[in-house]
């Protein structure tokens, strides 16, 4: 898929007015379906994600509430192409669109906390879209942390050049939904997809899930392969 031309500009504008750090990059698939997770700290969230130096396929999952404002329903699909979904119900017509994007072997790129942390940088409870999504298409997920966006604008205005940090997780898989207990399922998983995005974060990003077991585990696991 080519890149749009209001892309590349914007990776030039984002390169030359931030310092855009982005490690292990490497650990996203070539090729495929795949499902990209991510924290939600600012608007400015999918641009960047959009900007990374890998595959050109990726569709972002953006809140209709956004089409609604004449800026980002002009800009957005200029950058690539974008599922609206309406984040107050369940959006069936969204669903379909996303699990047809991952079929066709594309990049999707959702915010499972639905929202921006307002206020604060700490990650949300997630909602358990994400899970159902990678489970239905049967796609690796791979979890990515951002880190300073937050601070663009505030950094800017005192005309110091901002940074802006992205690290990419190892691809993984759910298991098969189960049938029997789906709401137990939909929870652990959700968590497990949280916990991951949160590995990738300094703690104050972490937030609703700082002190989860499953996390406090992730790190352990992290701290010891770094020793080797």
């Amino acid at each position: 898929m080519s890149e749009k031309p209001l892309l590349k500009f914007v990776t030039f504008l984002i390169n030359t007015i931030t310092r855009y750090q982005v490690f292990d990059v490497e650990r996203i698939p070539p090729e495929g379906g795949l499902l990209i997770t991510t924290n939600h700290i600012s608007r400015l969230d999918a641009p960047f994600l959009m900007a990374l130096p890998t595959r050109k396929d990726m569709v972002a999952i953006v809140a209709d509430k956004y089409q609604k404002k004449p800026f980002f329903n002009w800009i957005l699909p200029k950058l690539g192409a974008i599922i609206w979904m309406d984040r107050e119900s369940t959006d069936f017509s969204a669903l379909r669109e996303v699990i047809n994007a991952l079929g066709k072997g594309q990049v999707v790129g959702i915010a499972p906390e639905g929202t921006r942390s307002h206020g604060a940088v700490g990650l949300l409870e997630g909602k358990q879209g994400a899970a159902v999504l990678a489970a239905q298409a049967s796609v690796p997920i791979v979890p990515i942390g951002i880190v300073g966006i937050e601070l663009i604008y505030g950094e800017l205005l005192r005309f110091k050049r901002p940074t802006v940090t992205i690290r990419v997780g190892n691809p993984y898989y759910l298991p098969e939904i189960d049938r029997d207990d789906r709401q137990t399922w939909l929870s652990r998983n959700t968590d497990e997809i949280m916990c991951r995005i949160a590995a990738l974060l300094p703690p104050e990003y972490r937030g609703f899930y700082a002190d989860h077991p499953r996390l406090q585990e992730l790190l352990t696991k992290k701290a010891a392969r770094d020793a080797e």
